[in-house]
This record gives structure tokens, C-alpha cells and sequence, in this order.
């Protein structure tokens, strides 16, 4: 029996999807095979998960994810059409559904999804629209698949290169911004493992009072900044450094790179 869904490439988010999909019900030999060219790669898939066929190339399913480089879709694509695939929800960033959808046979279907690598531990969060084919069904079908690690929030495809912007690249700023901290505590006399442990913790309780709350960021934020005191100080040193600016203009920078690289 052929299995119902193709991840195509093996790497970081195909596996976290396919980690995800085994851990929401989903059978390795029923339901899932993974398609990776790399064979030490299709080894460690293999070894990992007992019974789920890997193969080196595209196999006789209809329904296929997406998960390669940008400059490698069309190609992939045009072999997965050959093979008989005829709905794809793609991850790849910057490639339009209309690009996508020309490389299959027509009547198609392409969704399209940007998620992020948080997705590994199944926190991740992912934006997801429709091509020109997608019915609600196809969407409910795509987020079914991805609501496996994490959120899905749908939303027009002209969006989605924002949404490469703020989520898709936004782990790297709060990475940046932990190490960044975790270097201010070491100077300050820390040790890095307590300083790591100290801003990783903020961090995490951070982003819960965030999600568990229904307070604005900038409320929670004035919260913590007494008059005078210490995070004032803080504050106001972030703010005369342009930190606000600097995050506003990266996001649009990464906005503007997601553009490019579908055009």
C-alpha cells in the first residue's frame, strides 16, 4: 500500500515535521515515506524510525510536502508531477505558489507555509496560504500537517514574505539577543553558565507571561520599569542605541530578501 504522504528532503524542518507527524499518530509505514538525496542522511532517517520507507527520489503518491532548497523547488517539482503527485504543501521560502503551481500539471494544487525552526521541538509557528487551486479543504489539509509542531496562522499569500520577516527568520533575533545578554552577564561578573541559565529563564517566563496573558508587551514592559530605577536605566540606553529601530529595519530587510528570492 502506498503511503499517503511524501516529505520531500530530509533536512532540519522536513525531519521536525516528520518527528512531529510520528508523535501526532501518524504510522512510519502506513502513512509516510521521506524522499532525501543524501544517503548518510537517508541512513539516519532510516536508523530513527523503524519501518518508514526513505528513497533517493520521488515515488507514486498524491500528496507531497515540500521541503528543499529555494533554487532546487521548480526541479524537484517537476519530477514529483511525473511521479503523479498532484497536491504539495510547500515550506520552501520566497517561491510563489504561481511559480510552484507551473511546475506541476495544471489543476494542481499548492499550498504555500512558512514555518520556523522551533518546529523541532514542536513550538514552532508557521504562516500558511492557499495557491490558486486551494479549496478550505486543502488548507485544513496543510494545517493538519503542520499544526503536528506547532501554530498555524493562515493568511493572504502577499503576506507571507512578512511573515518570513518576523517568524520564519525570527528565532536567529532572539538567539542574538540571548547570546548578547549572556555576554553582558559574564561581564558583569557571572559565570557564563549561570548567565546562560539566568537569560535562557527570562527568556522562557517572558515569552509564557506573554502567551498566557492578555496584557500588550508594551504594558508588561512598564511594569517591570520603575521610575528611577533599574530597568529604566536600561531602557532608556536600549532606546538611545535605536534597538527598536534596528529590529524594525532587520524585519524589513528580511521582508525585502523573501521578496526577492520569489521573483
Amino acid at each position: 500500500m502506498a503511503p499517503k504522504l511524501l516529505l520531500v528532503g530530509g533536512g532540519k524542518m522536513g525531519s521536525a515535521l516528520l518527528t512531529g507527524l510520528l508523535a501526532g499518530g501518524w504510522a512510519p509505514v502506513e502513512d509516510l515515506a521521506v524522499s532525501e538525496p543524501d544517503q548518510a542522511q537517508r541512513r539516519r532517517l532510516a536508523d530513527a524510525h523503524p519501518g518508514l520507507t526513505v528513497v533517493d527520489g520521488p515515488i507514486g503518491v498524491p500528496d507531497a510536502v515540500l521541503a528543499v532548497k529555494p533554487e532546487l523547488a521548480e526541479a524537484v517539482l517537476r519530477t514529483l508531477a511525473a511521479a503523479g503527485v498532484r497536491r504539495v504543501l510547500s515550506i520552501v521560502a520566497g517561491v510563489s505558489a504561481a511559480r510552484l503551481e507551473a511546475a506541476l500539471d495544471p489543476g494542481s494544487v499548492v499550498v504555500r507555509a512558512m514555518p520556523n525552526t522551533p518546529s523541532l521541538i514542536g513550538a514552532g509557528v508557521a504562516g500558511l496560504s492557499g495557491g490558486s487551486m486551494a479549496t478550505a479543504g486543502d488548507l485544513d489539509w496543510a494545517e493538519g500537517i503542520l499544526g503536528a509542531v506547532g501554530t498555524v496562522v493562515r493568511l493572504p499569500e502577499r503576506q507571507l514574505d512578512a511573515v518570513t520577516g518576523i517568524s520564519g527568520s525570527g528565532p536567529a533575533y532572539v538567539f542574538l539577543v540571548a547570546e548578547a545578554m549572556i555576554e553582558a552577564g559574564v561581564t558583569a561578573g557571572l559565570t557564563r553558565e549561570v548567565s546562560r541559565q539566568l537569560v535562557v529563564g527570562t527568556i522562557l517566563g517572558s515569552a509564557r507571561m506573554m502567551a498566557e496573558t492578555d496584557e500588550e508587551p508594551a504594558d508588561l514592559r512598564a511594569a517591570v520599569t520603575s521610575p528611577g530605577g533599574t530597568t529604566a536605566a536600561a531602557v532608556r540606553t536600549l532606546e538611545f542605541k535605536a534597538v527598536r529601530s534596528a529590529f524594525i529595519e532587520a524585519v524589513a530587510a528580511a521582508t525585502e530578501r523573501s521578496r526577492q528570492m520569489g521573483r
